[in-house]
């Protein structure tokens, strides 16, 4: 029998807790990211998302507990290690005096890169990411989209072995957010490890192998997407507008009140729909991961 040898996680985050003066930001997170993963790290404004991306970042101390990548504390990294971490911010902060390959030779030299290996690596980047025809362009002559499939492009020149995604399809049209899922599809095949951050559901629902949503600093859920929708959203929602039709049956059902409709999650959408009646006004589709977001963290808007 073939003995199984255990890996350690790329990201491993245990107790993590962070005060901020008087708030406490993070409360006690755990979650684990194997290699070759893609996870989500999702939640509302205020969640504590970026208190803890600047953990792992080692920009920030934990209060408590820990948060290590490659098995060591995330604030004393090697700079080796660091080199095998690359960062997409959600600002694009590219240099606007240098062009699209300078930027991209600039950061190669900031990990220390051998100047063959850089000019090898710039011009694949730019292939990868659709800006072999920008390559003398200066930052402040792209598009929005094109800046930030530049900076997705930045943070591959050490071709690190996790990508630290922080909304990067923020803004963005539906072209370049579908060349961006592309490419990210194409770094999973690599074997690459992804964390990303959206607020985008369908993005996460598309890209993620799991999802970690937490608010107010802790973790509320924790699965696959389609874990998740079935478990806490059902196979499908079923919206209805009010008032409903004389003698429509929910029991059983798990109903959220929308104001002017309800929205009910159900197994057996031909059922609820047949106990509704043919002059129901009714709009019936597969759950989703956005249906599940909204269930655990609420509808009221964030400041």
């Amino acid at each position: 029998m073939q003995e199984t040898i255990a890996t350690s996680p790329i990201i491993e985050v245990g107790g993590l807790k962070k005060r901020l003066g008087s708030v406490e930001a993070v409360r006690g997170l755990d979650f684990r990211i194997e290699a070759g993963s893609c996870v989500g790290l999702l939640g509302p404004n205020g969640a504590g998302k970026t208190t803890t991306m600047r953990m792992l970042m080692g920009l920030s101390e934990p209060t408590e507990g820990f948060a290590r990548l490659f098995g060591r504390e995330a604030r004393r990294l090697t700079r080796a290690e660091r080199g095998r971490i690359g960062l997409v911010p959600q600002e694009t902060n590219l240099d606007p005096d240098l062009t699209v390959e300078e930027n991209l030779e600039a950061y190669g030299r900031y990990f220390g890169l051998d100047k063959g290996v850089v000019r090898e690596r710039v011009p694949e980047l730019l292939r990868f990411m659709d800006l072999a025809a920008k390559a003398k362009a200066r930052v402040n002559q792209l598009s929005g989209g094109m800046k930030r499939r530049l900076t997705v492009a930045r943070a591959l020149i050490g071709d690190p072995d996790l990508v630290i995604l922080d909304e990067p399809t923020t803004g963005l049209d539906p072209q370049a957010r579908a060349l961006i899922w592309r490419q990210l599809h194409a770094l999973k095949r690599a074997g690459r490890t992804l964390l990303l951050t959206t607020h985008y559901m369908d993005e996460a629902e598309r890209l993620c192998d799991r999802i970690v949503l937490i608010d107010q600093g802790l973790v509320l859920a924790e699965d696959t997407p389609k874990g998740l929708i079935a478990r806490h959203a059902r196979g499908y929602a079923v919206e209805v507008e009010k008032p409903l039709p004389n003698g429509a049956s929910l029991d059983g059902l798990e109903a959220e009140d929308l104001g002017s409709s309800l929205l009910l999650f159900t197994d057996e959408p031909e059922r609820v729909l047949a106990s509704l009646g043919p002059d129901a006004a009714v709009h019936s589709r597969p759950a989703n991961l956005e249906d599940v977001f909204l269930r655990l963290t609420g509808r009221k808007l964030r400041e």
